[in-house]
């Protein structure tokens, strides 16, 4: 579930676009920082939309620095250093991909993903005990989505979707640092965008691999629930759509409306590219099929 929050980089002027990348090359550089060069494998733009939205309720300015690195080596860029938001990103980034890597071990026995753990393990061992509360969220709903998925006991989409969207609403509401206009009321919005944009990222990530679990006779929440006459996917698309669609769109509709009521000091318009314009494009990409590499960060 990473690589689907994302920017629509054609309706972001050219100053925006440069400053998201400046967190996203930020975001690498604390993930190497943290835990060493391995991990930054691991990297995505779902964080990065994360640490621009915590550093937009941040009190202090971003400071930036140009640099090279391996994959600009002749030309210096700009970016985000020394950064509370990148910092708390980068352990996320770290033990969400983790977890997610030991939930396809549970699933699939697989090989590939036995070897991710071996790596990663040691650098996720240097910042667990900085987000210990947040490390005991993640596990206990993904072990019950785990179960959900296992077992067949669910009967909505909501009920489906809530662990995972209860993962990202803490993450957003229990963020350590201090924040503009910090209270109650902030903490509990912030949960409630994250709690509709893990909605929405679970349900696209659904839809993005609804083709391919069909054919592989693998579990998915979106055939299990509207597919009572087992359809073939080119049929079952039309029929769906509609419903499913109104959820997706309801989502990034709220999204955008919670956004509105925290108070940003900066990076507003790049934080509604995404929840406005990058939201509807990404649905639309995998509804059309056109869409770019879902885990790309290019």
């Amino acid at each position: 579930m990473f690589g689907y929050v994302t920017p629509l980089k054609a309706e972001l002027k050219v100053k925006d676009f440069t400053k998201f990348r400046s967190y996203y090359c930020g975001l690498c550089l604390h993930i190497k920082s943290t835990a060493g060069n391995l991990p930054r494998m691991v990297l995505n733009y779902d964080m990065t939309f994360l640490a621009v939205l915590l550093d937009s309720l941040s009190i202090n300015e971003p400071k930036f620095q140009l640099n090279r690195c391996i994959v600009h080596p002749k030309e210096k860029k700009p970016v985000v250093i020394n950064n509370d938001a990148l910092k708390y990103s980068a352990a996320m980034n770290l033990t969400l991909y983790y977890h997610k890597i030991k939930d396809d071990i549970e699933d699939d026995n697989d090989i590939k993903s036995k070897v991710l753990e071996k790596i990663l393990y040691p650098y996720q061992k240097k910042i667990n005990k900085s987000i210990d509360e947040i490390n005991i969220n993640i596990k206990d709903n993904l072990k019950i989505l785990r179960e959900y998925e296992n077992n067949k006991n669910f009967y909505s989409i909501d009920e489906i979707c809530h662990p995972f969207s209860d993962i990202v609403g803490n993450i957003l509401k229990a963020y350590p640092n201090k924040l503009v206009n910090d209270s109650d009321e902030l903490r509990n919005n912030l949960y409630s965008l994250g709690y509709t944009l893990g909605k929405w990222i679970y349900l696209i990530d659904a839809f993005d691999d609804l083709e391919k679990d069909m054919k592989e006779n693998k579990f998915n929440p979106i055939n299990f629930l509207y597919n009572e006459d087992n359809k073939p996917y080119d049929n079952l698309v039309p029929l769906i759509k509609d419903r499913l669609e109104f959820t997706i769109i309801n989502c990034s509709y709220n999204c955008k409306e919670i956004l509105s009521l925290l108070p940003l000091k900066r990076n507003e318009y790049i934080l509604k590219n995404v929840l406005e314009l990058g939201m509807m494009d990404k649905y639309l990409g995998i509804l059309n099929n056109t869409r770019e590499d879902k885990r790309s960060g290019k």
